[in-house]
């Protein structure tokens, strides 16, 4: 079982030392601007966007590509099973697309892969330690951390660059994540954030999809005067603070307009998008009653009014949900039951709205996982572990419980993409590397960005220093994935 090493001199303690003094040093930056090169200069052409919002599934803790979307050789459960024989825990089924299988549970969204691009050679560097955070900060920024600068999040690249759908709306909304009171919830924050972009274009978070409707009004018994009156007192308070001397001009005044951003959205008709329990009980209902379900529900609703980027996430709270060090198989039953109603009726919902060819939906995690192998075949990484037992004795043990990084499924819905189309494979016995055109990080978020009008050569001046929207601008977008205009 893993622990939590935070040891003065471990690589979790040293990872987060370094982003917090990433995080104060941006903090000083001063604006930061364009440089010749980016999308808004001659020398590179933003492409023509294909999509006008995305909504991105996070499968926080590390989802088992052999258990959900690349079915491999099934072995049941029975004692004295070798584990060297255990690829997939769940049975294949048939989709509708001919000749495509995916896991058994996954039964609804089965029905809607014909919608669907599926991506089933995605990997990922070790990056010296395969740990989740490290994993997680790299798929969510393009970057490997830590960083001398605080990074933005994908997100926060689209409020920047395409701005809000609706002037109304947060760009970048965050759903389903706790960022206090659970394990790792620093190394969560160090990504969930604008970085060097400032507070406007930051996350608006929501922890609790359900209560979403709590953050966009005034506190019980505040009218409009008194909350108007507490925002200038507030801004007051603000200019007054010995803490501004930490800040550069222009992260002052990022941050009071995401304070007038905020008073505009508390101020409007549109906060209406946030309350899910208005949504007609059938609508509601087909979405289920888990916290993931009611984020998707949440997260059409945003979209639908005008939001650009929302994230909707499984939640990520080490041990638990794709999480699974013990009780491998049963627990990935229950994620399977968490998502598959959820993301079917989504893409259904966003299909009968007309907006599902505008929106790019992405279901994806930090990597996979085997029974044996850790990282890779050959992996030098400094947190190795093996499997408890080399037979079954238990169900407890039935299960993928090691980090795998050679081959990883990413699930794209709407924005361009081609449809029932699977892309890359990977080997059909261990170990399970991707073995045809593989997909880099760096060449997914160049595919992400090109999808929605943004050119992944795209560069800001920090601190004198390019910064690209993928790493040194060289992401390649994968335009097989792309239908033909």
């Amino acid at each position: 079982m893993r622990t939590l090493d935070l040891d003065p001199g471990s690589p979790r303690r040293d990872f987060l030392k370094k982003l917090a003094a990433a995080a104060t040093a941006s903090l000083m930056m001063p604006e930061p601007r364009l440089m010749a090169g980016s999308v808004f200069d001659d020398k590179v052409v933003a492409p023509p966007a294909r999509a006008d919002a995305c909504i991105l599934l996070w499968m926080g803790g590390g989802m088992a590509a052999p258990e959900t979307f690349d079915p491999k050789r099934y072995s049941p459960f029975e004692v004295g099973l070798p584990v060297a024989k255990m690829l997939s825990t769940f049975p294949a089924i048939p989709t509708a697309v001919d000749g495509v299988q995916i896991c058994q549970g996954l039964e609804e969204i089965a029905k809607v892969m014909d919608r669907a691009t599926l991506i089933r050679s995605a990997v990922q560097p070790d990056l010296g330690n395969i740990l989740h955070s490290r994993h997680q900060f790299h798929w969510h920024t393009g970057y490997v951390p830590p960083q001398t600068v605080a990074c933005p999040h994908l997100g926060a690249w689209m409020a920047r660059l395409l701005g809000p759908r609706n002037p109304v709306m947060p760009a970048f909304i965050n759903v389903g994540q706790r960022l206090e009171g659970v394990g790792e919830s620093e190394e969560l924050k160090a990504f969930t954030t604008a970085g060097f972009f400032g507070n406007e274009y930051g996350p608006m978070n929501l922890p609790d999809p359900a209560a979403a409707a709590q953050a966009v009004r005034p506190p019980d018994g505040m009218d409009a005067g008194r909350f108007a009156n507490r925002d200038r007192l507030f801004r007051k308070l603000i200019d007054q603070s010995p803490q501004r001397d930490y800040l550069s001009d222009y992260q002052q005044e990022s941050m009071l307009r995401s304070f007038d951003n905020a008073h505009r959205l508390l101020s409007s008709p549109q906060r209406a998008a946030f309350d899910i329990s208005i949504e007609p009980r059938e609508n509601a209902e087909a979405y289920g009653e888990g916290h993931f379900g009611k984020g998707c529900l949440l997260a059409r609703r945003l979209v639908e009014n005008g939001a650009r980027f929302v994230e909707v996430t499984t939640e990520y709270v080490p041990f638990l949900h794709w999480d699974t060090h013990a009780e491998g198989h049963s627990t990935v039953e229950r994620m399977h039951r968490e998502i598959d109603r959820p993301i079917a009726r989504l893409i259904r919902d966003l299909e009968e709205r007309g907006l599902l060819d505008r929106t790019l939906v992405i279901l994806a995690s930090e990597f996979s996982r085997d029974a044996l192998i850790e990282g890779v075949p050959g992996s030098q990484a400094s947190d190795q572990t093996t499997h408890p037992t080399d037979v079954l004795k238990e169900a407890k043990h039935y299960g993928l419980h090691r980090h795998f990084t050679g081959g990883t499924n990413v699930l794209m819905f709407g924005g361009g993409l081609k449809k029932g189309y699977v892309y890359g494979a990977t080997a059909d016995e261990r170990p399970l590397v991707a073995v045809k055109n593989p997909v880099s990080i760096r060449d997914l978020h160049a595919t992400i960005f090109t999808a929605m009008g943004v050119s992944p050569k795209t560069v800001f001046n920090i601190e004198q220093r390019p910064f690209y929207a993928t790493e040194d601008g060289k992401g390649q977008a994968v335009t097989d994935l792309f239908a033909r205009s």
